[in-house]
């Protein structure tokens, strides 16, 4: 008896089994080199890409995680909300845009600031972070950096500031935004006279407004490997003056080269040089 005969036509056949996808977020494209890189191999290194060293973007939160020793921040000023003094309204309301940017982001507006401990040692910080309407320093944010640089200066407290702006001052606050650049400048000057170490950290981006003013008065500037500084965009500068930029204009290494900051230091490695300086400095 033919045994192959009595079965049934699709049985010798291989079994087809339905092909299983790659779950969603587990890899990245890496924007410096373009290559699709492990999502938790990049977290595992402060979000930097293990194949080129491009500094992902991380919220707020996680660059005061980063830089403190855990479980010391305690936040300033946390119930500050901005308000809408000019009713602008451009595609929305300005009104409407901060209620979904404060949904989005958790945060209540681009700045986060406090006090905490740098390896032991008391220091007053403030982050901006870039994912608020782009970081941009509007009168909600100048007052938090104006109150930080205050009490850093009553408490004589070493000061770190960690600047991703990329929106420079906030249009829809008009003059009222454009304030803050002097207002948080003034209280720097007197925090100086006093005494104080004030860190600058910039990283990308860190432009306009924020570029022009407090973000570039540090004792210390350093800055993060590759990040976009300065204040009109290099596309721009291109289009307006009509010749061709240097090579990395306006990037951290540029900068060094030419004396705006004082050391590029990788993410990794930021918060031992912030203790380094606090004391050799002897603060």
């Amino acid at each position: 008896m033919d045994v192959t005969s009595s079965l049934e036509p699709n049985a010798a056949a291989p079994m087809k089994r339905p092909k299983r996808g790659v779950p969603e977020g587990l890899w990245q494209k890496c924007p410096g080199c373009k290559q699709p890189v492990f999502r938790q191999e990049a977290e595992e290194q402060l979000n930097v890409c293990p194949l080129c060293d491009h500094h992902f973007y991380i919220s707020a939160t996680e660059r005061i995680s980063q830089v403190l020793d855990d479980g010391t921040f305690d936040e300033w000023d946390a119930g500050l909300t901005p308000t809408d003094p000019l009713t602008f309204a451009d595609k929305r309301k300005y009104s409407d845009r901060i209620k979904a940017e404060q949904k989005r982001t958790g945060l209540r507006d681009a700045v986060l600031t406090g006090s905490g401990m740098v390896r032991a040692r008391r220091v007053a910080l403030g982050v901006t972070d870039s994912a608020f309407i782009m970081g941009s320093m509007g009168s909600v944010v100048g007052e938090r950096l104006t109150r930080l640089v205050e009490r850093a200066t009553e408490q004589q407290l070493p000061l770190i500031i960690i600047s991703g702006s990329g929106g420079g001052a906030r249009m829809h606050e008009g003059i009222y935004s454009l304030m803050q650049m002097a207002k948080v400048s003034a209280a720097l000057a007197r925090y100086d006279r006093a005494g104080g170490l004030y860190i600058s950290v910039l990283t990308n981006p860190t432009m306009g407004g924020v570029a022009a003013s407090f973000a570039s008065l540090g004792d210390v500037v350093f800055a993060e490997p590759k990040a976009l500084i300065g204040f009109a965009g290099p596309r721009t500068i291109k289009a307006t003056i009509r010749i061709e930029l240097p090579k990395g204009f306006q990037t951290s290494e540029f900068l060094l080269e030419h004396g705006f900051v004082d050391r590029i230091v990788p993410r990794d490695k930021l918060k031992s040089e912030i203790a380094r300086t606090i004391d050799y400095c002897g603060k």
